[in-house]
This record gives C-alpha cells, sequence and structure tokens, in this order.
C-alpha cells in the first residue's frame, strides 16, 4: 500500500493546482475568475444535474431484466426469443465503449464535449420510439439498444469528463455521488417499468419513457458544463498516453474487464430464476430493484474509501464481497429469503465496484503525471464495454448448456447453474488489482 507522506505530498500538489487555477490572467490584463472547486453552488448543482442524467441514462439499461422477462413471455419475440439478452448488454456495452473515440475527439477539438451534449436526448428519444415499431428481435438490438447507446454516450461523456474539473480534492466522493443515480434509478425503474408493461404494453412504455427523459433532461443539460475555459487550441490525440506503458493500467484494467464479464447476469436474469421458482414477475422486479438499490450506498461509500485508502484495497472488498454472495446465497437459494439476502449483498459489493474508477485514475496519475485524464477514461469505459457486450452472447451459452441440470432444488442444480458460477468467478478475479499491488506491479 501506497505511503501516507507519499499521498500527503500528492494532495499537497492539488491543493496548489487548486489555488493557482482560481484566478486566470488573461493577456489583455483582465482576471476571470473560475468558480470554486470541491464546494460552492455551481459545483453542486454540477453534481447534481450529473447524478440525475446519470439515472434518467442508465436506469433505463440497469432495469433491463425486466424486459427481459417480457419479452421473453409476450409475443412478437417469444417465439423466437433468442438474442434478447443482447439488447441490454449491446446498450451497456456501447455506452461503455462509445468512450474511446470520443474522448480522443473531444482532445482535437476541445469545444466538441459542450456542444455535442444536445443532441444526445433528441437521439435517445427517437430509439426508444422507434424500438416501439419494432417486432423482431433483431430490431429491438439496433434501437432499444444500439442507438439508445449513442445517444445515453453522447450526454453522458461529457458530464464524466468535466467531473474531474469541478472536483479535485473530493473526486472519489464526487464519481460516487454521479455513479449513485445509476443505483437509485435501478432501484424506481424496474417498479415503473413493470407497471408499464402489464398495463399497456412494451410499445407505449417505450414511447412514455421517450417522453419522460426528455422532459426531465432538458432543464439539466445546461449545468452540465465546464468549469475551466474551453480552449481555443486542438489537442493531438497522442498526447499523455505514457500510461499505456505501465504495467499499472494493464493489470488493473484486466480485473475491470473480467469483472464486468458477469457482473450485469444477475441484473437481467434474476427474474427469469425467480419465475422458474414459481414466482411472480413482481418478485423478479423486486429483486432487480434491490440489487441496483443496495449499490446506492456502496457507490457513495466506495467513492469516499478510495479517497482515503490504496484503491487495491477497495477492489479487494468489492471483488470477494460480491463472490461470497454469489458462491453461497445465489447459489444455494431455492426461495425469497436468500434471493433478497443475495440481491441486496451482490448489489452492494458489485455495484460499488465502479467507484474504485477514481482510485484509478489516481494510481494512473501518480505513475504518469501526463496522462491525460479524457482518454483514461475511455479506455476504462471501453474495457468495461467489452465485459458487458461479452456477457450477453456467453450467458445465453451458459443458459443453453445441460451441464448444470439436474434435480433443480437449489441454483447450482438449475438451469442458472453455469451463470451463478460464471458470474462468482468473475468477479473473484476482479480482485487481480490487489495481488499485481503486493507483487509490486501496480
Amino acid at each position: 500500500m501506497e505511503s501516507s507522506s507519499g499521498i500527503a505530498l500528492v494532495d499537497l500538489r492539488v491543493e496548489g493546482e487548486v489555488q493557482a487555477e482560481d484566478h486566470i490572467q488573461f493577456t489583455h490584463g483582465a482576471e476571470f475568475s473560475l468558480p470554486q472547486a470541491d464546494g460552492g453552488q455551481d459545483a453542486w448543482l454540477f453534481l447534481a444535474s450529473c447524478f440525475i442524467i446519470e439515472a434518467l441514462v442508465w436506469g433505463f439499461p440497469f432495469s433491463f431484466g425486466v424486459f427481459q422477462e417480457y419479452y421473453s413471455t409476450h409475443e412478437p419475440f417469444s417465439s423466437k426469443p433468442s438474442g434478447i439478452a443482447a439488447i441490454g448488454t449491446t446498450a451497456t456495452g456501447i455506452m461503455y465503449m462509445i468512450a474511446v473515440p470520443l474522448a480522443p475527439a473531444y482532445n482535437k477539438w476541445p469545444w466538441l464535449a459542450n456542444a455535442s451534449k444536445w443532441a444526445g436526448l433528441p437521439i435517445m428519444a427517437a430509439s426508444l420510439i422507434a424500438a416501439s415499431f419494432a417486432n423482431e428481435v433483431k430490431y429491438l438490438i439496433l434501437t432499444q439498444g444500439a442507438l439508445y447507446a449513442i445517444g445515453g454516450s453522447i450526454v453522458y461523456c461529457p458530464a464524466l469528463i468535466f467531473v474531474d474539473e469541478w472536483f479535485i480534492r473530493r473526486k472519489g466522493l464526487a464519481y460516487g455521488i454521479m455513479w449513485a443515480g445509476t443505483g437509485v434509478a435501478g432501484l424506481v425503474v424496474p417498479f415503473i417499468m413493470n407497471t408499464l408493461l402489464s398495463q399497456y404494453g412494451f410499445r407505449t412504455t417505450l414511447r412514455i419513457w421517450a417522453v419522460a427523459i426528455v422532459v426531465i433532461s432538458s432543464p439539466l443539460i445546461y449545468f452540465l458544463r465546464p468549469r475551466l475555459p474551453i480552449s481555443s487550441v486542438s489537442n493531438s490525440p497522442r498526447r499523455g498516453l505514457g500510461f499505456l506503458q505501465t504495467s499499472t493500467f494493464w493489470i488493473l484494467i484486466a480485473g475491470l474487464t473480467i469483472e464486468s464479464s458477469g457482473y450485469f447476469i444477475p441484473g437481467i436474469y434474476l427474474p427469469s430464476f425467480a419465475r422458474s421458482l414459481g414466482m411472480s414477475p413482481a418478485i423478479g422486479t423486486m429483486l432487480v430493484s434491490l440489487v441496483n438499490g443496495a449499490g446506492v450506498l456502496s457507490t457513495v461509500g466506495m467513492g469516499m474509501l478510495v479517497d482515503r485508502v490504496h484503491v487495491t484495497t477497495v477492489i479487494l472488498i468489492s471483488s470477494v464481497g460480491a463472490a461470497i454472495s454469489v458462491f453461497l446465497c445465489w447459489g444455494l437459494s431455492n426461495a425469497l429469503p436468500l434471493l433478497c439476502i443475495f440481491s441486496i449483498f451482490y448489489g452492494f459489493f458489485a455495484g460499488g465496484f465502479v467507484s474504485t474508477n477514481a482510485g484509478f485514475l489516481k494510481v494512473v496519475k501518480q505513475r504518469d503525471e501526463s496522462t491525460d485524464v479524457g482518454t483514461l477514461l475511455g479506455l476504462m469505459s471501453a474495457f468495461r464495454g467489452v465485459g458487458a457486450v461479452a456477457s450477453g452472447p456467453l450467458s445465453e451459452a451458459l443458459l443453453r448448456s445441460q451441464r448444470w441440470h439436474g434435480k433443480p432444488e437449489v441454483g447450482y442444480n438449475s438451469s442458472f447453474g453455469g451463470l451463478i458460477v460464471f458470474t462468482g468467478v468473475t468477479a473473484a478475479v476482479g480482485a487481480v488489482g490487489f495481488l499485481g499491488k503486493r507483487l509490486g506491479w501496480v
């Protein structure tokens, strides 16, 4: 673990940078005062807007388990259900991966991030309306999956980058609060979607959500703005890529990718697993909400923790806690009480993993101070997206496997046995960063 004196030196340097940035002297002699970092009305308005936008953009795909259950049991999709899981994983995967082309573009044209955010909402709304006319799964993958993700990314990515300007000393806390928006939405949105789907069907539900996104988000887009003046000078997309030559980056990114390949599976398949035990769709919705809701506390709590201890320690806590909950609770579950316990514990420990991204940034920048934050965030998101996209076909293949079938007394013996083991193993291997730290590679 890094020495406290080393962390203190970093904090002193950051504090000096904050004070130096507070006033910018222009060549003509006029002085421009920057908004306060790490606090103040502007910073908190920005963070509140990030929280709500995060909830609306990510809460929908993170509640896909409800749609998975509906599409699998209702026409016109239930007769040919292959690929349904890919709708949700395509949406989350692309939203993570699209940061790779966006980050260099924002580097080359600094004005683009602040300008492009206005285009995201119309694209998201159009994608959901288009999806409401779909009659085949492949069109849902294209619209509710891919197109929605493109629109959501255009709104979300600028906010993700601007957090680094608004919060410096309290970066972990800020990212934790922002990412908690997904958990809050994931607690509420599944119940909303389940009610709408049962009363109006998927077509009207998608159209209602499209309108809701535009109405709620439009007034908030203005506050998703940078703290620092936008540079008129283009930057080279290759600037700040020295971190790619460090073992720290590659070990942490390997753990992130592996963890992501199993992370989304419970949120997608818990409603179907509950139905296999004879439970109602409302129970499945409740389980998804428990997973998402438990993550609210952990994203904020672990975000605060990465500001105080080395990121690999937080990764270990998250990974081990998630793996234990999968192997002991989901794998042995055959009734509602144990499923609820699993949902809460898995949601808490696995849900907090995203907050380690702030610590990831901190450690990599300590190794190479020239690191470009936007590019690093883009690559981190992309590798998480690789895991998310891969989990779609992998989970369907595991579900079709007969190897785990037996008398379904517990989860391991059901058709979901392969999914359960895969989820637990990937959660455990996600802690590889802690091993790397012990070996001196991180």
